[in-house]
């Protein structure tokens, strides 16, 4: 049996030229591993340490993914690493899931035009497009133009048509097998069960924070604030973040955390950025990156730390 608690060895089974491919997790593996270790049960750590990953989803993190960032699969590779040397040290980890079907607000099949076209991705529709008739929905038609007048009001991202990504029952929507296998080993060791979020399964909005929709649908169990899970999370004595977008999913849900905790300091103080465990959606127009990292420092400036893989959990 071996520890990994301070250790820089990872489980046999671990091989990091596997993170960007697909293959059938070995789930029975890891498992035993981890309940080889000697690693003690996580109800009996003094220091409570919580990881959040955000989205980490094989469209996304891999290559050839229909939404893949640039630099995801060294991230993840990151941050599988760190969950293995700090395995002793994480009490849980909560780990997000983009989740979409067919008709959303936000994909071609919602939208068309006179002529019969849908948009393409990456086409932005404003308010001031659906008063022209540019674009008309297809779907829902009141909400939908009250949808997009509320993004304009509330100084948020203009609706963008994506790709197909994350969909139900597709290999995207899964995690990325390397990454499945380290928190199961982590489960499996710490005797700890994971928390999984399932997040973006509302046709009417979009879903950027795991905590919250853009736009808030009130008769849906899904479309407010999860202050559930937030007031757990302020609970921890420190909270990890990492995952993808940098400069989408991950920001949003850090703008939900400081905003919800924004009067309470002592909460903010705990939460710490892995900023080599994430990378921001590159655009031929828009540098997304430079505007996530100046959003970051602000919030570092309110008392959230900013860190790496390689520094001590502290």
């Amino acid at each position: 049996m071996t520890t990994l608690q301070n250790a820089t060895a990872f489980p046999a089974f671990y091989d990091p030229a596997k993170v960007g491919q697909l293959y059938l997790p070995q789930m029975g593996v890891a498992a035993a591993a981890g309940q080889a270790s000697t690693l003690a049960p996580a109800s009996q750590d003094a220091r409570r340490v919580m990881l959040l990953l955000v989205d980490p989803q094989i469209d996304f993190i891999f290559m050839d993914g229909s939404l893949s960032v640039p630099g995801a699969i060294d991230d993840t590779r990151r941050t599988i690493e760190w969950i293995y040397r700090h395995a002793g040290e994480i009490t849980n980890i909560s780990t997000s899931l983009d989740s979409h079907t067919t008709y959303q607000i936000f994909y071609p099949t919602w939208w068309g035009n006179d002529k019969g076209e849908h948009p393409a991705p990456y086409t932005q529709i404003t308010a001031e497009d659906v008063r022209k008739g540019t674009w008309k929905p297809l779907v829902d038609p009141a909400w939908s133009v009250k949808y997009v007048e509320e993004l304009d009001k509330g100084g948020k991202y203009t609706l963008m048509i994506w790709p197909y990504h994350t969909m139900i029952g597709t290999p995207g929507n899964a995690l990325v097998p390397t990454l499945s296998e380290a928190i199961i080993y982590h489960s499996a060791a710490r005797h700890a069960q994971p928390t999984w979020l399932i997040k973006g399964s509302i046709p009417q909005t979009e879903n950027y924070s795991i905590l919250e929709p853009e736009v808030k649908v009130a008769k849906h169990p899904l479309g407010g604030l999860n202050t559930a899970f937030l007031d757990t999370l302020g609970k921890y004595d420190l909270v990890y973040v990492a995952g993808q977008a940098k400069s989408h999913c991950v920001l949003s849900t850090m703008r939900s955390i400081m905003q919800y905790f924004a009067t309470q300091p002592q909460v903010i103080s705990k939460l710490r950025f892995l900023m080599d465990c994430t990378s921001s959606v590159v655009h031929p127009e828009v540098d997304f990156d430079a505007l996530a990292n100046a959003e970051l420092k602000q919030m570092a400036q309110k008392g959230m730390q900013l860190v790496t893989s390689q520094d001590a959990i502290a």
